[in-house]
């Protein structure tokens, strides 16, 4: 097995794994090293299924489940996975491509937008693990950017530094999906369905090894404390800083990558595809940093958190 970087400043290839039987240790260990550092980690030829991919992921952390009320259906724009998946493509629940123009799509469309997975949950979540099953041609558009969020600290002036540190950020999907474009009324049955409020993150966190890191993002649309305009403010300025060219890795897939990036010191965004006539077909597992395999949702209602 071999580590090699793809971008000056973060993210590697990992060649050589085998990820046909549960990792081992040798394997484990070498990914958590890698993870540290690079901040995101693609693994060439992991033809795997769907339960395997839960396995591997589930050597890092336990799985977050997808959110829904109790007794209701997934959406009817995505393609139903087996419990403990997301779906990322462009797929409805039939496996027929959906619609430019719909409802779906124009929700989708905040993906397109550096945002961090899960960011409006309270629950911790780790890192995010997406498989490439059907890819279109690379002329075709659907790239994966990430920004690698500690070199953005990093990079910051030491007045911006202080002037961030203890702020509390305020993540909300329904208002991300907003300022991100979408053209939709929010109703009360669509929150219902996706039962996603506000809540609070620091601004800057610290990771595991003591390097500190920008918390921001697609769903993050304020302040806690400031004024909506004022926060809003101050995040989009933070947020124009850490997506600056210098801090982007630029993925074009390939079928069967497996790629996986940290959660709490990186940011993605999709780029469109440019046609229509493509199939998509990519497939995430997410994974907390502790605690049950449970979904947001039950998380939250176990706390006795209730929303805002």
């Amino acid at each position: 097995m071999q580590i090699n970087p793809l971008h000056p400043i973060f993210a590697a290839e990992l060649t050589g794994a085998d990820l046909s039987a549960p990792p081992g240790p040798e394997l484990v260990t070498l990914v958590e090293n890698a993870m540290a550092e690079y901040g995101v980690l693609v693994i060439r030829n992991a033809e795997i299924s769907d339960e395997r991919q839960k396995t591997f992921s589930r050597a890092f952390g336990p799985l977050e489940i997808p959110s829904r009320p109790r007794g209701m259906k997934p959406p009817k724009g995505k393609l139903r996975l087996v419990r403990g998946m997301f779906f990322a493509g462009n797929l409805d629940r039939d496996g027929n491509i959906i619609a430019e123009d719909s409802e779906q799509a124009s929700l989708s469309k905040g993906a397109e937008r550096f945002h961090t997975d899960s960011s409006f949950h309270a629950m911790p979540t780790k890192w995010s693990l997406l498989k490439g099953v059907e890819i279109p041609p690379q002329s075709a558009g659907g790239d994966t950017c990430f920004v690698d969020a500690r070199a953005a600290y990093d990079d910051l002036p030491q007045t911006m530094k202080q002037r961030l540190e203890g702020l509390v950020g305020l993540h909300d999907f329904w208002i991300g999906r907003k300022i991100a474009g979408f053209k939709g009324e929010i109703t009360q049955d669509m929150r219902k369905s996706l039962p996603f409020f506000t809540v609070e993150h620091d601004l800057v966190r610290t990771m595991p090894n003591g390097r500190k890191t920008l918390f921001v993002g697609g769903h993050c649309i304020g302040i806690k404390g400031m004024g909506e305009s004022e926060g809003l403010r101050l995040v989009e300025e933070v947020y124009a800083h850490a997506t600056q060219e210098k801090y982007i890795y630029r993925h074009k897939w390939q079928r069967w990558d497996l790629v996986i990036w940290d959660n709490r010191c990186t940011m993605h965004a999709a780029t469109p595809l440019l046609s229509n006539a493509y199939r998509r077909d990519v497939r995430r597992t997410t994974i907390n940093e502790s605690g049950p395999e449970t979904s947001a949702l039950e998380w939250m209602e176990e706390q006795g958190l209730t929303p805002a």
